[in-house]
């Protein structure tokens, strides 16, 4: 028996990186998966992968800076499997700016990405469950940057923060019921998005990976796959009665000191 048998997952942000990975490991553990994003390419070619193992998944084109988007896209998991089971919020915008200067612009893409999106898909998949009168898991895909992080992540940093309060605000006004809303701030890690991020902010050669990891303790950056089983332990019954925590999925710890 797989964690999650029969349950219908929907990944937000699910075509590459950790979303991608969260889809892999849902449809392992025997879960009907959706993924979202922007480009067909990378989503449809997810799919095909999964559907290949033996997996039911569906892509959803979306851009989720767009809240009815968003929404909508809740609405098409519905429409093709008759429910919701589970969420997972994995899209993020890392482009850099510090607090002098931030355009309103940015600011605004930002919290369109990294806060509001998730609001309204949450609202729709939580407004599914509750019309059901069923219980449903959902995992928001944070970063330990919320704690206060870098001066050029700024934006990313506030609207994140944000994320951290959401996630703590409907686990309370919705643990009567039974939905399980929970968060992972997760560290530095090996991803598509990362590579990109690297190379057009910060000069980056191809080796940053290495040179990445001789800098942190345990010799390496948090990896997709191990995120996406901890995220599918989150999903699962397995996680019992867990609401309301937003976990440090990281090497480094908050307030210790060398």
């Amino acid at each position: 028996m797989g964690l999650l048998d029969d349950k219908v997952v929907l990944v937000g942000g699910g075509s590459q990186g950790v979303g991608a990975a969260v889809a892999r490991a849902a449809v392992r553990e025997g879960a009907v998966v959706a993924v979202t994003g922007r480009r067909p390419g990378p989503g449809q070619g997810l799919v095909t992968e999964l559907t290949a193992a033996g997996g039911k998944a569906m892509f959803i084109r979306v851009d989720l800076s767009d809240a009815e988007q968003a929404r909508t896209a809740v609405g098409d998991v519905v429409a093709a499997y008759g429910r919701i089971d589970c969420l997972v919020n994995s899209a993020g915008l890392t482009s850099r700016g510090t607090l002098l200067d931030t355009t309103p612009e940015l600011f605004d893409a930002h919290i369109a990405i990294n806060l509001r999106a998730p609001f309204f898909t949450m609202q729709a998949a939580v407004a599914d469950m509750v019309e059901r009168q069923a219980p449903g898991t959902i995992v928001n895909i944070i970063t330990s940057s919320a704690h206060g992080g870098q001066p050029f992540l700024a934006p990313y940093v506030a609207a994140k923060a944000g994320l951290i309060g959401l996630t703590r605000n409907a686990a309370h006004a919705h643990r009567w019921d039974r939905i399980r809303i929970n968060g992972l701030n997760i560290g530095w890690t090996a991803t598509e998005g990362e590579d990109a991020t690297q190379k057009t902010f910060h000069g980056a050669g191809d080796d940053w990976r290495e040179r990445a990891a001789a800098k942190v303790p345990m010799g390496k950056l948090g990896q997709p796959d191990e995120i996406a089983e901890f995220v599918v332990f989150l999903l699962s019954e397995r996680s019992g009665v867990v609401t309301g925590s937003v976990i440090d999925w990281d090497q480094n710890v908050l307030g210790g000191l060398d």
